[in-house]
This record gives C-alpha cells, sequence and structure tokens, in this order.
C-alpha cells in the first residue's frame, strides 16, 4: 500500500473570514451610533461669565432640553413631555436625591414662554436649583458685531 503525500502547506493567509467579521462589526456600529446621542440637537445661548457646571455631565443629572419649536425632553432617558407634565416626573427623579439641582438647556432660538413655563413648573416639581446651561462666548465683542 502505497501512502499519499499530504498537500504542501499553504503559505498564503487566507483574508475572506476576516473581511466577513469586520463587515459584521461595521454593521453594528453603523446601527448602534446613532443610539448613542443622549441629548436632543440645541443650539445653546452663549455667554461671556459662564459658570462650568460639571455635574450636568453626569449620567444622572436631571436635565430638561427645550428645542427651537418649543418641545421638551426631560433625561435621564430622553422623554419627550408635555411642559405641565414636568412638575410631577421631575419630583420623582429627585425624590432619592440630597440635591435638588435641574439643568435647563434651551435653545438659543426658543420662546422665552416655554422656558419660562418649564421654569414655573420645575419650582413646582420641588426643584430648589436651576442651573441654565450656556456655551462660553471666547471674543470680547459686544454681541452683534462681528
Amino acid at each position: 500500500m502505497k501512502m499519499k503525500k499530504a498537500p504542501p502547506p499553504v503559505s498564503e493567509i487566507n483574508v475572506t473570514p476576516m473581511v466577513d467579521v469586520m463587515l459584521v462589526v461595521l454593521i453594528i456600529f453603523m446601527v448602534i451610533t446613532p443610539l448613542l446621542n443622549k441629548s436632543v440637537n440645541i443650539t445653546m445661548a452663549t455667554a461671556r461669565n459662564s459658570v462650568v457646571m460639571a455635574d450636568a455631565e453626569k449620567e444622572d443629572a436631571v436635565v430638561v432640553a427645550i428645542t427651537r419649536d418649543g418641545q421638551v425632553f426631560l433625561s435621564p432617558g430622553l422623554q419627550k413631555v408635555d411642559v405641565t407634565e414636568l412638575a410631577p416626573k421631575v419630583k420623582d427623579l429627585l425624590s432619592d436625591k440630597p440635591s435638588k439641582m435641574v439643568y435647563l438647556r434651551a435653545d438659543s432660538r426658543a420662546k422665552y414662554e416655554v422656558v419660562e413655563d418649564a421654569v414655573d413648573n420645575l419650582r413646582a416639581g420641588g426643584v430648589d436649583e436651576v442651573g441654565l446651561l450656556t456655551d462660553q462666548r471666547n471674543d470680547n465683542k459686544p454681541r452683534g458685531q462681528h
């Protein structure tokens, strides 16, 4: 009986499985990346002497966002709420927290009436402090001059 000879070893790398895995990973990242947005897209007002509020970036910070068209969103969870429902929902979120601070992110073109209603409802919900979040203005020119 004659022994069969083994085929010679292949010295080339088979990249097909690697390409398949990389395509699957790319698709997963493309699907998940839009879901990672944890805030509403807002153009905030700018201020020259703004104070940095690092607590507003925490995971469990209570943030109320008001868009230019008057929609109100409550985080954590980024849920759309009506302004009149803000007081009980904020009260529930702040019930187990020692700090009764709520951060307000309002679009610079939002109607002041909606912002005022949101602040009134936050106060009715037992909020001690409201932090108004703004962007830092870097120039020293008065607003309106370019």
